[in-house]
């Protein structure tokens, strides 16, 4: 880590260790560990933010007003859950297209995980990476506005990191070892015989009242803090990025889990890296919130039109399913597709008490309505959404296919 970077600024120290070469047999070679200090900063908001902070409790407002109108929050919600899933698993190098995701799920995967580590494709070591975070959002998404303390966050990382491969990851407990950031190790987290302190201090934090700041603004000190301290071996940055959202119900700024900033920081994903480094080398917080600001009142934004849609897409489905005298199994049906856009004839039949080839009917009236369309050449059969599916992924297939409501 080079030194000469951190300036007299830095809200933190560096301390002297020794880490392993990083030439096959070489010695042993000294760096530099940055050692936070702990939350809340020396720093005051600056004068010239606030306008962009208004701006963004205006979004988040208009967020939480429309969250509380939805029907069934948890099941329209779901969609852009998934997609946080797979957009902050990108962020770390597990690319999992939605698709992947969305059949492996619907796989129900095998019923001892740890079983399947060993020999297992890295495609499917991947999607079940990301199928694990998709699981942690949604258990998360349940808690409402409890307090999060240490333990939350060790069972969040046990899940999240459950028969993937790397049994040397140690699910659920925090680091005992040295790890550094980027491949010439850019930035170097507290050494593990400091670790204790920073997440005493840490963990203090976040029930820490009255707050330092807006819960906003607060978030995000604690998102910083919490990737300087780097607490797992691995999966920090998307248990950090959990942790943000769940700060943001805890401290008020929502009552449920609604925004996601994944995709904003996957968008601006070098920015993300250099202004989080920016405050460890020179306390440029001013820097780092105005960035997160900014992907609130756009990933804000996103959402709202995303909820919008949906419930459209929900009235459009209910109006034409009303109108071919659907039951109310169809109708079930048509929900369920909110939780997923992907459903197996098999699935279906299980999960509605019916034969196989009364689903299978089902499926093809939806069809008929305009609501289903088969997938071809997969095995077991299945059907999507292709109208969910486009708008819970912002994707655009070679059929071309977009939501344009009748």
């Amino acid at each position: 880590m080079n030194r000469d970077a951190f300036t007299a600024d830095a809200p933190g120290e560096l301390v002297s260790i020794r880490l392993p070469s990083r030439r096959p047999g070489g010695p042993w070679e000294e760096d530099w560990s940055f050692i936070p200090h702990p939350l809340p900063p020396d720093w005051e908001f600056p004068a010239q933010l606030w306008p962009l902070l208004a701006a963004a409790k205006e979004r988040v407002g208009v967020l939480e007003g429309l969250s509380r109108l939805l029907p069934d929050p948890t099941v329209l919600l779901r969609p852009l859950v998934a997609r946080e899933a797979v957009l902050s698993s990108k962020i770390e190098g597990t690319h999992v297209t939605p698709r992947e995701l969305l059949l492996f799920e619907l796989e129900g995967g095998p019923d001892d995980p740890d079983d399947a580590v060993e020999g297992e494709s890295e495609r499917r070591n991947a999607r079940r990476e990301t199928a694990n975070l998709a699981g942690v959002l949604r258990v998360a998404a349940e808690r409402g506005g409890r307090p999060l303390g240490l333990a939350d966050l060790r069972g969040m990382h046990a899940a999240l990191m459950a028969g993937v491969r790397g049994s040397d990851r140690h699910p659920g407990r925090f680091r005992t070892v040295q790890v550094s950031l980027g491949r010439d190790r850019k930035f170097i987290p507290p050494p593990p015989e400091r670790l204790s302190d920073c997440l005493d201090a840490f963990g203090a934090y976040l029930t820490m009242s009255p707050r330092f700041q807006d819960p906003l603004v607060d978030a995000f000190l604690v998102h910083y803090q919490f990737e300087a301290i780097h607490p797992f071996e691995d999966g920090n940055g998307r248990i950090g990025r959990l942790l943000l959202a769940l700060c943001f119900v805890q401290w008020g700024a929502l009552t449920r889990p609604c925004l996601y900033l994944s995709p904003y920081f996957e968008r601006f994903q070098q920015e993300y890296y250099d202004r989080l480094l920016a405050v460890s080398a020179r306390g440029d917080w001013g820097g780092w919130i105005e960035y997160c600001l900014s992907g609130v009142v756009e990933s804000a934004d996103d959402t709202v039109r995303r909820c919008e849609r949906l419930l459209a897409v929900r009235a459009d489905f209910t109006r034409r399913v009303a109108a071919a005298n659907g039951g109310a199994r169809l109708v079930a049906v048509v929900d369920g597709l909110f939780e997923s856009p992907f459903v197996r004839v098999a699935g279906l039949a299980d999960r509605h008490g019916v034969h196989y080839n009364t689903a299978l009917g089902d499926c093809r009236r939806l069809v008929d309505l305009g609501i289903l369309e088969e997938v071809a050449d997969l095995k077991p059969r299945t059907f999507r959404s292709p109208d969910l599916f486009h708008i819970a992924y912002d994707l655009t297939e070679p059929d071309g296919l977009v939501y344009t409501g009748t």
